[in-house]
């Protein structure tokens, strides 16, 4: 944006003033707007664009051109930053609220489902994750769904009240069908809109944001015991099957998720030591949460490692391990788990439409990718991996994030009841015979430097 000031002696007064206009170039466009002030051609230094000679209040006048300049430069940032297009009555708001008040009357509040997709242009710019966008994606399309339902698809931000929001949260139940994590995260992603509004926008909502509570319910994180991973390493696949069962296994020994162990290439993997007889560590930032984190490789990791990638194919830029689409990987793995054995049954609990439903499972029918990651916190600290060096691993931003893992460690709470009851003879015996089924299998983790 370039801003000028110009004096239109073509519209001199019967007085002999003629009044100063702002020039403003925006986007290849241009724009004159008075700005209220007037002198006599003598007074006026087109050169310099400010007021001279004997002109009363000089001083001020010339303050109050070089206040305007920077306002209209503060506007310019600020729509851009937030992805919004300059217009021209925008910048006739600042250059004189008396000019902007001569304008035609402003247009109606634009609709909410509007407002939304300019929140997320601003998200955008700012970098966010397409996954991230994507899924606000979805809840925008939500949002657009639930107006045309009621009848209100123009509905401005102003008018969403708390009747609105009550609506809304049981049509994502009942005619979405949505359980409650999934109106749990589309609810809290309302609100991040909502906040954007009221603190970015300075916009006044017709609803307390206070009044909304947010319940997430954890739930079960499905992971493999020691015996089960046993069993999945030995078991006898087709030829095809073998590198998904191993890729899956490499994220289990390192807690890598699938859009990690897919992205992985030479130059993540680093040697420990001058001669490298200190082992290995794979170095990254995760995709997700773009954290970077540090895991050393124990002999199970580097032996699945070398398998694929070896010498010839760790070099910077190769990928490490043969890593077909996550949907493709989520079913093999499925059908990799009943070959293997993993026939247990889980309890799986679901709420369609607020209702409580639950049914028993078997082990492989809940297998995807994630699992690993599961598997690799709950085995962590099963072993004595300290929930701080896990959150660090795993790269959680709050150890709150962490300590659900621990919740789910059934192993370690039985052994403290075995204890107390039983004595400490039994659980000795057992958490012995746990670290050496464990050793070789689960490996350990190194801390990122300070």
């Amino acid at each position: 944006m370039k801003v000028s000031y110009i004096l239109r002696a073509d519209k001199m007064s019967a007085a002999g003033l003629a009044p100063v206009h702002v020039v403003i170039h925006y986007d290849g466009k241009r724009l004159k707007a008075g700005i209220g002030e007037k002198c006599k051609p003598a007074n006026w230094n087109q050169k310099s664009q400010k007021f001279c000679g004997q002109f009363e209040g000089k001083s001020e006048a010339n303050e109050y051109l070089k206040k305007l300049s920077e306002r209209l430069n503060q506007l310019d940032r600020k729509l851009r930053g937030d992805g919004v297009p300059v217009t021209k009555e925008a910048l006739l708001a600042v250059v004189q609220p008396v000019v902007a008040a001569e304008q035609p009357a402003p247009k109606a509040e634009p609709p909410m489902v509007g407002r939304f997709e300019e929140f997320m242009v601003t998200m955008r710019g700012m970098g966010y994750a397409p996954n991230t966008l994507n899924h606000y994606g979805t809840v925008r399309n939500t949002l657009s769904r639930f107006l045309d339902s009621v009848g209100k698809p123009k509905l401005p931000v102003s008018e969403w009240d708390m009747a609105y929001h009550q609506q809304f949260v049981g049509y994502l139940r009942e005619v979405q069908g949505l359980a409650n994590n999934a109106v749990f995260s589309t609810i809290k992603d309302m609100k991040a809109f909502f906040r954007h509004l009221e603190s970015e926008q300075g916009e006044k909502l017709g609803l307390d944001l206070s009044k909304i509570q947010l319940r997430y319910s954890d739930p079960v994180k499905i992971y493999l015991s020691a015996d089960d991973l046993a069993v999945l390493a030995s078991a006898m696949l087709p030829a095809w099957m073998v590198p998904v069962r191993d890729v899956f296994l490499f994220c289990c020994y390192t807690g890598l998720r699938y859009s990690d162990v897919a992205a992985l290439h030479g130059g993540n993997l680093h040697a420990l030591g001058a001669d490298g007889r200190g082992g290995r560590v794979l170095r990254l930032t995760q995709t997700k949460t773009r954290t970077a984190i540090s895991i050393y490789l124990t002999s199970a990791a580097s032996a699945l490692l070398d398998k694929y990638a070896g010498p010839t194919r760790s070099g910077a830029g190769a990928k490490l391990m043969p890593v077909r689409v996550n949907t493709a990987m989520n079913r093999a793995l499925k059908r990799v788990g009943e070959l293997a054995g993993l026939n247990r049954l889980v309890e799986v609990v679901s709420t369609p439409g607020g209702r409580v439903e639950k049914q028993a499972v078997p082990l492989y029918e809940l297998l995807s990718m994630h699992t690993a990651r599961h598997t690799f916190a709950v085995q962590s600290l099963m072993r004595g991996v300290p929930v701080v060096v896990l959150q660090k691993v795993l790269g959680h931003a709050h150890i709150q994030t962490t300590m659900r893992y621990a919740h789910v460690v059934e192993e370690m709470q039985h052994d403290v009841m075995r204890a107390a009851w039983d004595g400490p003879a039994i659980p000795a015996q057992r958490a012995t015979a746990n670290a050496a089924a464990l050793s070789g299998i689960i490996c350990a983790v190194e801390t990122e430097a300070a």
